[in-house]
């Protein structure tokens, strides 16, 4: 039954003529940044911010830090699920490319960096809050994340995947607020100093369904550890720069989105536990809603439960039941 469900692939640039387009999640990072009176002096300081990032940690044969800009297209995938060409918008990925003054040459990046999903919007704004509903206890539905994992590898293993990309993607996102951070002897010359968690998280378990381990890693002159979550050997799969252009794209996503963990006016110690309470943190002068986008999660979800979940739910459970058999 997979090879009913097929995958159309589209790109657009994420520059500061950027606009979102009617399937873009309105609570994607990029999507937020290209809204309001602001948007294109948003998107403009996003980008500068980014290319500063880079040049700052590419900065071996770089002495005037401005060798290199990054650009970014921004991936949206939709899947037909009946072969009838009708398509559900499924994720929004980032890919990175790199432009080296220097060669007057473009390198590959990574594709992957920020992950937008309408269907990990329903698991955990819908599916995991109905379940908890009234309950005295929080627990976990049976299943959770089942389907989205599945969908998740499928669509890397595809022939549109394949066909578009080189290399298996790295998606990496903030740091937990619920757990505390250790740092190791381990480093690593662009991804820094490796923290471990002191548990797991709902967020690992989801992400560990799709495939995909996770290590975290505090880069060099950055004031907290970053999760990066991938396939393979994230220190060996992928070159310096093409790391350095993921950390400069969601290091600066999260010093606008999470100030207080990301543009903390103190680094991470041997012991490190993030807090959205923090105090001493610097505000960049990008606009930002969280309380919004928190807000627009929910109508996102309910959303994918109108339109995915409930007319294809038949479907997509004897697909989920019969995936990798």
């Amino acid at each position: 039954m997979s090879n009913e469900f097929t995958f159309s692939i589209k790109r657009i640039s994420f520059d500061e003529d950027y606009r979102p387009s009617d399937n873009t999640r309105i609570t994607t990072n990029f999507a937020n940044l290209a809204r309001g009176e602001r948007r294109r002096e948003n998107l403009r300081d996003t980008l500068t911010m980014i290319n500063n990032r880079f040049n700052a940690l590419a900065h071996w044969d770089n002495p005037n830090g401005d060798r290199y800009t990054v650009q970014h297209d921004i991936v949206s995938v939709d899947i037909d699920i009946e072969g009838k060409g009708e398509t559900f918008p499924t994720i929004e990925i980032l890919k990175t490319r790199i432009f080296d003054r220097h060669t007057n040459k473009h390198i590959e990046g990574v594709v992957g960096n920020n992950f937008s999903s309408y269907l990990r919007d329903y698991d955990f704004s819908i599916a995991l809050q109905n379940h908890n509903k009234d309950q005295p206890h929080f627990s976990i539905p049976e299943n959770f994340g089942d389907l989205h994992g599945k969908l998740f590898k499928h669509f890397v293993n595809s022939s549109a995947y394949q066909e578009n990309f080189s290399k298996l993607p790295v998606i990496c996102i903030s740091v937990s607020d619920n757990k505390v951070y250790t740092r190791t002897e381990n480093h690593h010359p662009v991804l820094g100093f490796e923290y471990l968690p002191n548990e797991s998280s709902l967020t690992e378990s989801y992400f560990k369904k799709m495939g995909l381990s996770v290590r975290y890693f505090m880069p060099p002159h950055s004031v907290a550890p970053l999760a990066f979550f991938f396939f393979g050997d994230l220190v060996n799969d992928y070159t310096n720069l093409e790391l350095i252009s993921t950390i400069s794209t969601m290091e600066t996503f999260q010093r606008i989105y999470r100030p207080e963990i990301y543009n903390a006016n103190s680094e991470a110690g041997n012991r490190y536990q993030p807090s959205l309470k923090h105090s001493d943190y610097s505000l960049t002068r990008i606009h930002y809603d969280r309380e919004e986008r928190s807000q627009l999660a929910v109508k996102q979800g309910k959303f994918t439960e109108e339109n995915l979940i409930e007319p294809y739910r038949t479907v997509l459970n004897q697909w989920s039941a019969n995936y990798g058999i």
